[in-house]
């Protein structure tokens, strides 16, 4: 592969870096009237504007250099031609597939994997008909209008996030839990609220084997039984490709529905995984949602990178990452909906591209994923935003809002979306000293309190940010915003030079909690004292058995 530090084009990006050092972004848009036209675009429903960050007509020509560079185009049409991109667990990456309701065929393999595809959703749909309609019931006759969602990683944090962004158009009478932490106070405060003559458990596991998810279902399936439940394969489905597992556990078969190693867990919710959302929101709003991602499809593999908003939000994106120096990324939607959107993409983003090793297996001579972090609203300005404003590490941020709210209440929206706008403008303009003294002169400060005052009501602004926005938060429009992201991970993936589909970094926690596992104290046991670990570690196990030992149930 290509090692992006060592290209001409990164040098171009470094000397760009140098040369916009000492200037503004006040003085960029105080010199180009035209700069918000010439930096914004629009796509799928959504339109972006990145016209605050500090770039220029040479830079962005520089950064659509590198991506050529690195061939950025052929990796997408590599991608949705079905190659095994993710190299080194050799599996095709085609999630994309999964929301393409055009005629086009998708293979894997040199096995055209379409008819699997719309049979799975055929078979969702008609699941769903039936919860729906009343016509399938729980083992008491009794409709089930409760769902619980158990799993961990993409299999929660996607239809949660969806199912949460999506609440105007739940399916009256229903309510969704998501279980995903393998601390028993998730499964017991959601068990409480629950009836066990109305609940279906989906859960969610590729293999059957994933310890979080399937220690969560087997104590919900114990919790069933214990409550007078019967016939287990009527209140538990599985997501799964382990049929052997699945029935042992007690579900029909029937009710086990597939997604495909070609479908990564973080790249998921739009496969079978996204049942708990088809019976919240119902099949055609499901639809939508696909519909909406597939319009984004279209737009990133089709329009040229300097009109292509994935595309061009990576670039920008790497742009801050790489020379500008801000090694954080706030994502800040404005919109109470979207509340669960940061915590999807921390995942979607930093186990796809937080990687120290490239596709060849070296360690890579620059920074990749940055820290992804995020709160809806106007609940971050008084949290956060003081270290965005004014902390000493430049963080940049894509701020997201739809121009008219699912629940328009009053002028609440308006003082919204104020809020909203204000904030990408302070970040960029900021606020000098002289505009800070002048302020205080004219409120009557005296100058001692002013030369005291002044220095902590400064803002360097020059802070760089994105904004997106739609006309209001849909289905669809939600489709193709998760698309964005979905692609511009990717651009960003293949511009670093890392593979963004695997996620090694989660295995050896994994590994070494098995070790630990067996020398853990169960309540008012005993263990030996642990020896097998470093002082630490050590230290700790036997700290928790102690008090473990002493605890009384």
């Amino acid at each position: 592969m290509i090692e992006p530090s060592k290209t001409p084009e990164w040098s171009a990006l470094n000397a760009d870096a140098e040369n916009l050092a000492d200037s503004h972004m006040r003085t960029l848009f105080a010199d180009d009237p035209a700069r918000f036209e010439k930096y914004s675009l629009e796509a799928a429903g959504l339109f972006l504007d990145y016209s605050k960050n500090k770039i220029t007509d040479d830079v962005l020509d520089h950064l659509i250099a590198l991506a050529n560079a690195v061939d950025l185009e052929g990796a997408r049409g590599r991608m949705f031609s079905g190659e095994p991109i993710n190299s080194t667990e050799n599996r095709a990456v085609l999630h994309a597939a999964l929301r393409d309701f055009s005629m086009r065929d998708y293979f894997v393999d040199g096995e055209k994997v379409t008819p699997k595809i719309r049979a799975e959703l055929k078979k969702m749909e008609s699941f769903a008909s039936g919860i729906h309609s009343g016509g399938r019931t729980g083992y008491s006759g009794k409709p089930l209008d409760t769902v619980v969602n158990i799993g961990i990683g993409g299999s929660d944090l996607g239809p949660q996030m969806v199912v949460e962004a999506l609440r105007p158009y739940w399916i009256k009478g229903r309510r969704s839990f998501f279980v995903s932490n393998v601390d028993g106070q998730q499964l017991t405060d959601t068990l409480a609220q629950i009836d066990p003559e109305t609940t279906l458990f989906v859960v969610a596991s590729k293999t059957f084997t994933t310890q979080e998810t399937m220690t969560n279902a087997e104590s919900a399936r114990k919790w069933f039984i214990d409550n007078g439940g019967k016939d287990v394969a009527k209140h538990f489905v599985a997501l799964s490709t382990n049929r052997y597992a699945v029935e042992a556990f007690g579900i029909d078969t029937d009710n086990m529905f597939e997604f495909w190693e070609w479908v990564g867990g973080r790249y998921s919710l739009w496969s079978a995984i996204g049942l708990s959302i088809v019976l919240q929101i119902g099949f055609e709003n499901f639809k939508a949602l696909l519909k909406g991602a597939h319009l984004m499809d279209e737009h990133f593999r089709s329009a040229p990178l300097r009109q292509n908003m994935p595309a061009l939000l990576a670039l920008v994106g790497v742009w801050n990452r790489n020379f500008i120096g801000a090694a954080s990324h706030a994502v800040l939607p404005y919109d109470q909906h979207l509340l669960r959107l940061p915590a999807y993409l921390q995942q979607a983003d930093m186990e796809s591209n937080g990687k120290r090793t490239n596709i060849d297996g070296e360690v890579v001579k620059h920074a990749t994923g940055p820290i992804i972090f995020g709160e809806p609203g106007t609940n971050g300005q008084h949290a956060f935003y003081q270290l965005l404003h004014q902390g000493t590490d430049i963080i940049s941020a894509d701020f997201i809002a739809p121009a008219i709210s699912q629940s328009e209440t009053g002028d609440h929206h308006e003082k919204l979306l104020s809020n909203f706008l204000a904030q990408t403008e302070a970040l960029m303009l900021g606020k000098t000293e002289k505009e800070v003294r002048n302020e205080l002169r004219e409120d009557g400060t005296a100058k001692p309190q002013i030369d005291a005052l002044a220095p902590h009501k400064v803002f360097p602004g020059d802070r760089p940010t994105n904004t997106i926005l739609m006309e209001k938060l849909t289905p669809e429009t939600l489709g193709a915003l998760i698309a964005l992201y979905e692609h511009k991970i990717f651009c960003q993936g293949i511009v670093w030079g890392v593979n963004s589909f695997d996620q090694w970094g989660v295995e050896l926690g994994k590994v070494l909690a098995k070790s630990i596992l067996p020398e853990l104290s169960p309540i008012a046991g005993s263990k030996p004292e642990a020896a097998n670990h470093d002082a630490s570690t050590n230290g700790l196990i036997n700290r928790i058995n102690s008090l473990r030992s002493q605890a009384k149930d």
